[in-house]
């Protein structure tokens, strides 16, 4: 039965994203910013919709009071990543825009990758380490002064369940360099959605956002390690039979 319904699943995101992606590079003719990424939120929302409704997968999110509050409030949101869920998930439950940080490789996967790269997203070259930076912060700081929020996942990879990635400090620096708060955040989809998994399974996915940090004043290996503390913390508590 799980494999039929991640069969259905996955039929039901690659009909409905072969339209949206043609619809999204056509709209994005006349329309950009802020009209644009909510018609991209809309094709998140029916992936997440198909995941409750054919997988059995749901979503219990804690931590909202977290979030600024001011609209013109800006924030580096630091995730923990385990599977593709959160990727998808995110832009569905936070009231700003998102701006994700994503290897330049995504732009060319067809439909979804034309589609995002019509988007205010940061796409790197990881091979460029010095000059993707200096992307990553001269871009960041344009769109934080226009209420976006950046979303960067600091493991750089889908990490397994009950295990820990390198915490890279890329997402300290560039909230240092731009005075923004980090919220980290905790996700436990690798419960029903592991990594690289084609069949995914019913349950419950925690998500769990933590208090916001100040970035001023900061080094970024140590506001890592307090992001990393936290997040890891909060990983252990929600899902406790993954860590022995």
């Amino acid at each position: 039965m799980a494999f039929l319904r991640s069969t259905i699943h996955m039929l039901w995101m690659l009909v409905t994203v072969i339209p949206w992606g043609i619809i999204m590079c056509v709209a994005s003719l006349w329309r950009r910013g802020e009209p644009l990424y909510w018609m991209a939120e809309r094709w998140l929302g029916w992936a997440i919709g198909g995941a409750r409704l054919i997988l059995g997968i749901r979503t219990r999110v804690t931590g909202m009071e977290n979030l600024p509050q001011d609209k013109r409030a800006g924030a580096v949101l630091l995730v923990k990543h385990q599977s593709t869920l959160e990727t998808f998930l995110m832009p569905t439950l936070m009231p700003h825009p998102l701006a994700y940080v994503f290897k330049k490789e995504l732009i060319y996967v067809p439909f979804f990758g034309w589609a995002m790269a019509r988007l205010d997203m940061i796409h790197i070259d990881r091979n460029q380490k010095s000059r993707a930076f200096n992307k990553v912060v001269a871009q960041g700081k344009q769109l934080l002064a226009q209420g976006i929020w950046i979303i960067m996942f600091p493991e750089g990879t889908r990490i397994p369940r009950g295990q820990k990635g390198t915490y890279k400090t890329g997402g300290s620096r560039l909230a240092i360099d731009t005075g923004a708060p980090v919220i980290p955040i905790a996700v436990t989809s690798a419960k029903v959605w592991p990594r690289k998994a084609f069949i995914k399974r019913p349950g419950i996915v925690d998500v769990s956002i933590g208090p916001a940090i100040p970035s001023l004043g900061r080094k970024p290996d140590e506001l890592m390690r307090e992001v990393e503390q936290w997040i890891e913390a909060e990983m252990r508590r929600l899902d406790p039979e993954a860590y022995p």
